[in-house]
């Protein structure tokens, strides 16, 4: 039986540090933090998203703004919101949630944010840093997923990790970071797709199986090698009609079938989620000390 991983206890951990450090900035009679969200819509899951984003900023002690916008809203208006948060000398850092409604070019949005505040990571040139390992923002949910590795004491040096996804907000950037020189990667990594052949093959002699593919509980207890360490990254609205929200969260793993055989494992909810909002909130002090 698989060991789990506890994300939230971990996250815990990282927000009591983070708060610490908010009381000796408020000591020194420096600036608080302060981050932005900008939500698109009334998506249910992404409204979720960003309350727990403001709620984690309360925790530590940062200041936070929640900018709600119709889904009606026009992209250049969306822009020009973008540009108004870069050119305010009060936010350190802001986040525009994804997904966006269709009119909307996300990537267009993405470039328009200062590269400073972009406490997600995705501007190009944040990516491009990260690409040739010079200090920038590291994506909130690969930076979360290190941060698991290495609060869990899990052994990463030489190990097989396979990365199943290859987007640009999980599964590149994390392939990239499991492979570097340091205590906390130095892995073999191997990154698996839609064309992938012989996936199960693949994804057995992976000592790290790292899953962000969109999928609930696409990978079963036959695709998992005996005492691998799994992390989860898919969260999924499942109906659930027993339920009062009408729902469960399932992962990309199908837990039942994978934890019996698994060495360590993330749960769903509770284990890279809660990683990815105290990556952000990291992200978001780092941002306030550079300005």
């Amino acid at each position: 039986m698989a060991q789990l991983i506890d994300g939230r206890k971990i996250s815990n951990e990282i927000l009591e540090e983070i708060t610490n450090e908010v009381q000796k900035i408020q000591s020194a009679g420096g600036k608080v933090p302060h981050l932005a969200a900008v939500l698109v819509g009334d998506d249910g899951a992404s409204l979720t998203y960003v309350n727990a984003k403001v709620r984690a900023c309360e925790k530590v002690g940062f200041k936070s703004t929640r900018i709600h916008l119709p889904a009606s809203t026009g992209e250049e208006v969306l822009l020009d919101k973008v540009r108004e948060l870069n050119d305010d000398p009060e936010i350190d850092g802001f986040i525009v949630q994804v997904p966006l409604p269709e009119h909307i070019d996300e990537q267009k949005v993405v470039d328009t944010i200062k590269p400073e505040k972009d406490v997600d990571g995705f501007h190009p040139a944040n990516l491009g840093r990260m690409l040739l390992d010079l200090p920038t923002m590291i994506p909130a949910t690969p930076k979360g997923i290190l941060l698991l590795l290495e609060k869990s004491n899990i052994d990463t040096v030489g190990k097989n990790c396979v990365v199943m996804g290859r987007s640009h907000t999980v599964g590149t950037p994390v392939s990239v970071l499991m492979s570097r020189n340091k205590k906390t990667a130095n892995s073999t990594v191997t990154v698996t797709h839609s064309r992938t052949k012989d996936l199960p093959v693949i994804t057995r002699q992976a000592d790290i199986l790292i899953v962000a593919i969109g999928r609930p509980e696409f990978v079963t207890g036959d695709m998992v090698k005996e005492g691998a360490v799994v992390i989860d990254v898919g969260i999924h609205r499942v109906p659930a009609p027993e339920k009062k929200s009408g729902f469960k969260l399932k992962g990309d793993v199908k837990f039942e079938e994978v934890e019996p055989k698994a060495g360590f494992i993330t749960p769903v909810p509770g284990g890279v989620g809660p990683m990815t909002i105290a990556s952000l909130l990291h992200n978001t002090l780092i941002a306030s000390r550079k300005r």
